[in-house]
C-alpha cells in the first residue's frame, strides 16, 4: 500500500508520462514531416510509425488506469528503451535540429516509467505470477 505522498508522486509521474507520449501521437498519426523523416531513416515508414504510435497510445491509457499502471509502465519502458537505443545507434541525439528534445523526452518517459514500475511493483509481480500460472 502506498502512502499519500507516494500516491501523489505516482499520479504526477503518470500524468507526465502519459502527456509526453500522447502529445507525440499528433506528429506520428498526422504524418508530420519530422516523424516521416525519423521512421524513413529507420526503414519503418509508415507501418512502424503507426504501430509504435498505437503502442504509445495503449501504454498511455494503461498508465492512467490504476489497475493497469504496471502493465502500461512496462510497455512504456520497452518502447522508450527502443527509442533511446535507436537515437544512440542510428538517429543521433539531435534529429533535424531539435536540440535533442525527442531524445530528452524519451529519457524522461523512461525514468518516469521505471519509477512507476517501482511504485507499482506489487501489481507487476502479481501480473507476472498470473502469467506464469497460465503458461506453465
Amino acid at each position: 500500500m502506498m502512502s499519500k505522498n507516494q500516491n501523489r508522486i505516482s499520479w504526477a509521474l503518470k500524468i507526465m508520462t502519459a502527456l509526453i507520449m500522447l502529445q507525440s501521437l499528433f506528429f506520428k498519426f498526422s504524418a508530420a514531416p519530422e516523424s516521416i523523416y525519423i521512421f524513413s531513416v529507420l526503414g519503418m515508414e509508415p507501418w512502424g510509425r503507426i504501430g509504435i504510435g498505437t503502442l504509445e497510445l495503449i501504454a498511455s491509457v494503461l498508465i492512467l488506469i490504476p489497475s493497469a499502471t504496471a502493465t502500461g509502465a512496462a510497455l512504456a519502458i520497452g518502447l522508450m528503451s527502443g527509442a533511446i537505443y535507436l537515437h544512440l545507434m542510428r538517429l543521433g541525439i539531435v534529429v533535424q535540429n531539435d536540440s535533442g528534445q525527442l531524445f530528452a523526452y524519451a529519457c524522461i518517459v523512461l525514468l518516469c516509467s521505471l519509477a512507476l514500475l517501482y511504485f507499482h511493483r506489487t501489481q507487476f509481480f502479481l501480473i507476472i505470477t498470473k502469467l506464469k500460472k497460465k503458461l506453465f
